[in-house]
C-alpha cells in the first residue's frame, strides 16, 4: 500500500489497469471505488482525488483505451508495403477488438453518466472508432497505390466493414460466446485475400 502523501507515478494506468483486473475477476457489480483502490494497492481516497466519480473513471478508462488504439492505428499507414496487407490488417483489427475489454464497454452502456461523458468527448474529437477507421483507410490507399490492392478496392468501405464489425464484435463479446478473433481473421481473409503477399 502506498503511504499517504507519496505521489505514484502513472496512476490513472495504475487505476484502469487496476479496474479490469476487478472486472475479470468479479464482474461488474463489484466494481467499487474501494475494489479499485485496493487492486491497486494505494489509499482508499486516490480515485475520487483524479476522478468526481465512479462514472467519469469508467468513461476515462474507455476514452483511454480508445485513444491507445488510435495511436496505434495511426503508424498503420506508415507500414505501407511491410508484411502483408492481410497480416497489418489483421494486426490492428485484433488489438482493437482487445483495446476495451468487453466488461468495461458494457459498463459504460449501462451507466447513462459515463455513456454521455463518452459521447460527448468522441463528438469533441477524442480520439475513437472514426479515427481508426480513418488510418485504415488512409492504409489501404497507400497499399492501394503501391500496387499491392486492386485498384477498385474502396479503401473506406472496407475500413467501415472492419471497425464496424469489431465493434459489433467488442460489444457482443461476452463470456460463454465464440472467440471472437476467429471472426475476424476470416473477415480480414474475405476483405483483402492475400494481398500484398
Amino acid at each position: 500500500m502506498s503511504p499517504r502523501g507519496v505521489a505514484i507515478p502513472d496512476v490513472r494506468d495504475r487505476l484502469f489497469d487496476a479496474a479490469e483486473r476487478v472486472l475479470a475477476g468479479s464482474g461488474p457489480s463489484a466494481l467499487t471505488s474501494r475494489a479499485i483502490t485496493t487492486e491497486a494497492g494505494c489509499a482508499k481516497g486516490l480515485l475520487h482525488a483524479h476522478f468526481s466519480g465512479l462514472d467519469e473513471f469508467i468513461a476515462a478508462l474507455v476514452l483511454d483505451r480508445f485513444a491507445r488504439i488510435a495511436r496505434q492505428a495511426g503508424q498503420l499507414p506508415g507500414q505501407a508495403g511491410t508484411a502483408t496487407v492481410a497480416e497489418n490488417l489483421r494486426k490492428v483489427a485484433l488489438a482493437l477488438l482487445t483495446s476495451v475489454n468487453p466488461a468495461v464497454a458494457g459498463l459504460a452502456m449501462t451507466r447513462p453518466t459515463a455513456s454521455l461523458a463518452v459521447r460527448q468527448e468522441l463528438a469533441a474529437g477524442a480520439p475513437g472508432f472514426a479515427a481508426i477507421q480513418d488510418a485504415i483507410a488512409e492504409y489501404l490507399d497507400a497499399e492501394r497505390q503501391l500496387g499491392r490492392l486492386a485498384n477498385d478496392t474502396d479503401s473506406q468501405a472496407v475500413a467501415l466493414a472492419v471497425v464496424g464489425s469489431v465493434h459489433h464484435l467488442l460489444m457482443t463479446g461476452w463470456a460463454g460466446t465464440p472467440d471472437p478473433r476467429e471472426q475476424v481473421e476470416g473477415l480480414v481473409a474475405q476483405l483483402v485475400g492475400g494481398a500484398g503477399s
